[in-house]
């Protein structure tokens, strides 16, 4: 299901210049640290060396993360002495005078799974306000030893020695550029996870993700690449600050916009976004929480990934922190080895002798320099990633599945294959598309068979999908489409939006095309049926069933289309078709039976003396018979004996889904309001002996669990709104008359084909299926003839028993006389057995002298969809039997 992993170690040594400001700025931390612990409050001491982490974090990123962050503490703390010094000028006056921020264990662990603004906001008030200096006299040191560093790290900004960005242009030269600098990666001869993969070859088409986890970097990054690849616009972001919609618009513009190559990303693209058009990923930035690592690689490891996927992770060397994640790395790369790419999928459940990386890192921040402190976090390290440990993580991921009784599984399995069977072969959504596209204006090219590339999107299109679309929106270009999933993503092509029903491109060309011509349904057509010798014409009424639930719809909708729902969510829409004879005979026919049938040809009767013939009176409305209320006949046929079955599968579907999700999000949102709740009362209670915490209190930690309440009370109306599930009336958008071949015949002089044999008329066809259906029972299926329904198939047989139990076979029976030229098999057949090519068989049934019979089965017995105008084909008998075998 999912193609390997492999993962990069790509080390770089800081310059002279660099080291000289790594090595100044840790050692500022390591004494802060100090100066914390003496601090005879824990919550103050957490805070400080929370703040002091952040810097740590932010020396690793880039010059210019630290280079702003500290020039923004040094101003705080600046600003903070003037104010202390303004209320009393001289003392010696304790500095929590003003006091800063202060955290508790609770709060960094609330930190640490919270939303990404939420902790940028929280992070920038600890990092510029935090000090553990006592007295005025050590926040002025404080201050001047900010200011020094900050001209170092100016130094080094201004110098443009950054080699960890120079080890990022060469990779990205190896990526995109053939022939770009080779071997200029900072990386062993064999590097971690080379083996048998080959690394990914040079394009310039393909797309990479990179991670980096703070703001001004990430600035950084967008201009440095896109200065090197020389076109801003190749470079898209997505972060915390940024919006929903925002957010996606940057993610559907990096699948499909072939001039964007690179997103720069936060952790805010880390989790619930799928970026598998990329197999390529860089962590600029490696995060000290390994289920921030996880869900980072997650985001291009995802179903629909057809390439293997790299990862290069950049780690500095002779640095205590990133000699630890070296080591990390190296043993999770051994892992690999040995047990396969599922090691990444239980990072985020890593822990090292019962402690989180993140104290390790620190530890090693603060200790580094000793060695017996240096082996007891490689004994860590090894004992976090040991085998055994990793192959218990991976068994209890594999072990945490849904289950679901085996009834249901069977239901739920004949329900696709039934679908399957009657989809719409992708030629014809292709066909349609296509010329739809271009008459709105449109511009699309064919780059491969049957793969386009989209260079212009028009406007119109696109403010369609505005006022109709719920999901990704509808981009102003696309790299590639496809309309058949077998070709969304060939071995070395880049991926393709897979344009089939519901995808949002296709909704709005479709929404526009039926806007434009929806008068002509109404105005109706007549079409032959070669398959009906008689002279009775039939008509056939194409209705629209909507099912809605109380969902109002959202804003921004036309008035029309609102007005027609009631202002509610349509939640399925069905094309149904009904037909109907001079007697008043109706039946609802299943999918598309137009495709069965040819508009009148050249030299047959016009339309006008078609429905002259007194065949025709009862459409025409001569007999006494209204088209109204031929129309409202319709009508009735469908809301009594249609209409009931929709309603059935969608409530039943839908409302198993919404009970479903009413449980999950009660479960996991009464979890977090209790949570809140108590963490209410704990803070209430420190409140009251004189402890209040800095950053959380208790009005806000009550504050989110009512905003919590009000949110699951929000969800449930929600839920209930959606389980109000309502039918509209079905309305008809148009009809058309079927006429007999017969009938035109009849009129134009013209003598039918006369049968071989009474093996070719109705009853011998139902005695051919009787017959079929008596070798199924043989072989021990379970069949039912369905050849009333029209669907393409006339039998249904069910496999009893054995590993493929329930499985369905479609049988299209075909009887003749030994000897006959030829078989006439419809559109629908056809498109059926292309749409469950293992499933389908053609049964021919040879009738022969003195009524015996043989029966001969023929598996894929068509090789290619019948062009656009064509209804049937004719094979020849003879050479499909030579093809065919015995039943089976």
């Amino acid at each position: 299901l999912f193609p390997e992993r492999i993962a990069y170690t790509v080390p770089y040594k800081l310059s002279d210049l660099e080291a000289r400001l790594y090595k100044e700025v840790t050692e500022y931390v390591r004494e802060e640290f100090n100066r914390a612990d003496a601090l005879e409050n824990n919550k103050r001491a957490g805070t400080v060396g929370f703040a002091l982490t952040i810097l740590q974090r932010r020396l690793a990123s880039s010059p210019e993360a630290i280079y702003q962050s500290l020039r923004r503490r040094r101003e705080r703390l600046e600003k903070r002495l003037r104010e202390l010094e303004l209320l009393q000028r001289g003392a010696a006056l304790a500095v929590t005078a003003l006091a800063g921020p202060e955290l508790d264990d609770d709060d960094l662990d609330d930190l640490d799974e919270a939303p990404e603004n939420e902790v940028e906001v929280a992070e920038a008030e600890v990092l510029d306000q935090a000090t553990a200096a006592a007295t005025v006299t050590e926040l002025k040191a404080e201050i001047a030893t900010l200011a020094r560093l900050e001209a170092l790290a100016a130094e080094v900004r201004r110098s443009g020695q950054d080699t960890k960005w120079r080890e990022l242009s060469h990779l990205l030269g190896e990526i995109f550029t053939p022939s770009g600098p080779g071997g200029r990666l900072a990386e062993p001869d064999s590097p971690y996870g080379a083996g048998p993969i080959p690394k990914p070859v040079p394009s310039r088409r393909q797309k990479l993700v990179l991670f980096t986890e703070h703001r001004d970097t990430l600035t950084y990054l967008e201009r440095q690449i896109g200065s090197l690849l020389g076109r801003p616009q190749a470079v898209v972001l997505i972060h915390g600050g940024m919006g929903r919609a925002e957010r996606r618009k940057a993610q559907e513009s990096f699948l499909h916009d072939p001039e964007v190559q690179v997103l720069l990303a936060t952790d805010a693209a880390g989790e619930g976004i799928n970026l598998q058009r990329a197999h390529l990923m860089v962590n600029y930035d490696l995060p000290w929480n390994p289920n921030r690592l996880e869900q980072r690689f997650g985001r291009i490891h995802r179903i629909g990934q057809t390439e293997v996927c790299h990862l290069w992770n950049l780690v500095a060397e002779e640095t205590r922190e990133g000699d630890v994640y070296r080591r990390l790395l190296e043993k999770l790369e051994e892992a690999r080895q040995a047990l396969g790419g599922q090691v990444f999928d239980v990072l985020g459940k890593l822990q090292f002798e019962g402690r989180p990386l993140r104290d390790l890192l620190i530890e090693a921040i603060r200790y580094g320099d000793r060695p017996e402190v240096r082996a007891r976090l490689t004994r860590a390290i090894e004992h976090g990633v040991d085998r055994p440990r990793l192959e218990g993580l991976i068994e209890e991921l594999a072990l945490a599945h849904d289950a679901m009784d085996s009834s249901r599984v069977a239901r739920i399995r004949e329900e696709m294959e039934r679908a399957e069977a009657r989809r719409l072969q992708p030629h014809y959504i292709e066909s349609f598309f296509l010329e739809a596209f271009k008459r709105l204006g449109g511009t699309v090219r064919q780059r491969e068979p049957r793969r386009y590339e989209i260079t212009n999107v028009p406007a119109t299109v696109r403010n369609r999908d505005r006022q109709i679309g719920a999901g990704e929106p509808v981009l102003s270009r696309y790299e590639r489409i496809a309309f058949d999933k077998e070709l969304i993503a060939p071995q070395g092509q880049p991926l393709a939006a897979f344009v089939c029903p519901g995808h949002p491109l296709l909704d709005a060309v479709l929404d526009l095309t039926l806007e434009r011509h929806r008068d002509l349904l109404k105005r109706g057509t007549v079409l032959v049926d070669e398959r009906d010798p008689g002279t009775s014409p039939r008509m056939l009424f194409i209705l629209e069933h909507a099912i809605q639930d109380a969902s109002l719809l959202p804003s921004g909708l036309p008035a029309a289309r609102a007005a027609q729902a009631g202002d509610r969510r349509t939640i399925s829409r069905r094309m149904l078709y009904v037909e109907m004879d001079a007697e008043g005979q109706t039946r609802h026919l299943q999918y598309a039976p137009y495709l069965d049938y040819r508009p009148l040809a050249a030299g047959e009767p016009a339309v006008a003396d078609l429905l002259a013939r007194p065949e025709c009176a009862w459409i025409a409305g001569s007999a006494g018979v209204s088209p109204a209320s031929i129309e409202q006949r319709a009508q009735g046929h469908a809301i009594a004996h249609v209409v009931p079955d929709h309603i059935a599968e969608v409530r039943g579907r839908r409302l198993a889904w919404i009970d479903k999700t009413r449980a999950a999000v009660q479960d996991r949102l009464t979890k977090e309001i209790a949570y809140w709740d108590h963490r209410a009362e704990e803070l209430k209670l420190k409140e009251q002996a004189g402890r209040a915490g800095a950053r959380l209190n208790s009005q806000e930690a009550r504050r989110r669990a009512d905003d919590l309440q009000a949110r699951l009370q929000r969800r449930l109306a929600e839920l209930d709104r959606e389980a109000q599930i309502s039918a509209l009336p079905p309305v008809v958008l148009g009809g058309l008359v079927v006429v007999p071949l017969g009938l035109v015949a009849a009129m134009t002089g013209r003598p039918l084909a006369a049968p071989a044999s009474a093996a070719d008329t109705q009853a011998s066809a139902a005695r051919a299926r009787a017959i079929v259906m008596e070798v199924e029972r043989a072989m021990g299926f379970e069949p039912t003839d369905r050849e009333f329904e029209k669907l393409g198939y006339d039998i249904e047989s069910r496999v009893a028993a054995g590993p493929d139990k329930g499985r369905l076979r479609f049988i299209e029976v075909k009887g003749r006389v030994t000897g006959a030229d030829t078989v006439t098999v419809t559109k629908n057949e056809i498109l059926t057995s292309l749409n469950k090519p293992d499933d389908f068989i053609l049964a021919m049934v040879e009738f022969l002298d003195s009524d015996k019979h043989r029966v001969h089965y023929l598996r894929r017995p068509f090789q290619r969809e019948p062009d656009f105008g064509v209804t049937s084909v004719n094979y020849d008998f003879a050479e499909l039997l030579a093809r065919a075998g015995e039943p089976r």
